[in-house]
């Protein structure tokens, strides 16, 4: 999902991130788009299932899920705020266009209530543009009917300097949607009846503190990813003030997105080193180690678990090349 220095990101390439698919066991195992025909003369093959590259770039699509239902990846965009349908031929078609959507970053797909979720940003808060905002988009994940647009950030009562950005979103068993927002490090909820309140604050810890990733457990808690210094926090839903920060053998710094893959390990999107790594734990994440490490060339945000695959998205914040899914090979 989106760092805080998303201004240096689109300008300099920095970081951002996620999306959640479904929670795992409770015990689990240890801008103007480029011209398609001359962005494809210029780049090297590529074909699935390694590889897709859009047939135009300038959206951004920093989020990814796959509608496993309706066999398809689903992206996000930054730049044009809509929901794309990303072929295997690289085809980009929009599958959800509201005029309210700004900056789609994470969205996650619901497929037990036929739900998509779409966390609407403004990622002009990055350059000093705006001062941002923090909504949640539902819609119909077979038709693209808009469901409800919650504003998240109307829960806190802030001051008029305040700025926001929903990142990430994950759903619980019962339906209950959590949103992350970076700039204010709070997590938000939202009830089956669409009405949002404040669920957690994280005190910042140092500097560039900042919350992105989020997933759910099927344990009855959170993961949430803390990009600044690499940490994984647990946040029990019955109880968000005993949040406690997981132990890590070693720090997933620019954690991005983060995924639950098949197996039941978690798959963190570090978007500053381009890697994906997967952390187990056999203490219900009380602490985790690092189970598996892929390496790719270029910035990627966040990911997609595609039966026992797993993909990234590469946004191309600083550039109008076409984005790229890639199959992270562990």
């Amino acid at each position: 999902m989106v760092y805080r220095n998303l201004g240096l990101v689109i300008g300099a390439s920095v970081l951002v991130g996620a999306c959640s698919p479904e929670s795992p066991p409770a015990d689990p195992p240890a801008a103007a788009p480029a011209e398609p025909a001359a962005a494809a003369a210029a780049a090297p093959a590529c074909a699935m299932p390694d590889c897709i590259r859009a047939e135009r770039g300038g959206f951004i699509p920093e989020g990814i899920e796959y509608d496993q239902d309706n066999g398809r990846f689903l992206t996000g965009s930054l730049a044009e705020g809509s929901i794309f349908r990303i072929g295997e031929d690289g085809s980009v078609t929009p599958v959800i266009k509201d005029p309210d959507l700004v900056s789609s970053v994470g969205i996650e797909v619901d497929e037990e209530r036929d739900r998509l979720l779409v966390t609407n940003s403004d990622a002009g808060v990055f350059q000093g543009q705006s001062k941002g905002h923090a909504k949640l988009g539902v819609y119909n994940l077979n038709t693209g009917e808009r469901l409800a647009m919650v504003d998240l950030g109307a829960t806190l009562g802030a001051g008029p300097d305040a700025t926001f950005f929903a990142n990430d979103v994950t759903v619980g068993d019962d339906g209950t949607i959590y949103v992350t927002d970076t700039m204010q490090n709070v997590i938000y909820r939202v009830g089956n009846d669409y009405q949002a309140s404040l669920f957690h604050r994280f005190m910042p810890t140092g500097e560039g503190f900042a919350v992105n990733g989020v997933v759910h457990h099927a344990g009855g808690y959170l993961l949430v990813a803390e990009m600044g210094a690499g940490n994984i926090y647990k946040v029990p839903v019955a109880d968000p003030a005993s949040t406690t920060r997981v132990t890590l053998g070693e720090p997933v710094a620019g954690a991005d997105g983060i995924t639950w893959m098949a197996d039941g390990r978690l798959a963190a999107v570090l978007n500053s080193t381009s890697r994906v790594v997967t952390l187990a734990s056999s203490d219900d994440w009380a602490s985790a180690q690092v189970a598996g490490v892929a390496t790719f060339e270029g910035q990627a945000t966040t990911g997609a678990t595609v039966g026992n695959e797993f993909y990234v998205v590469q946004p191309h914040f600083a550039d109008q090349d076409p984005p790229m899914i890639l199959r992270a090979a562990f």
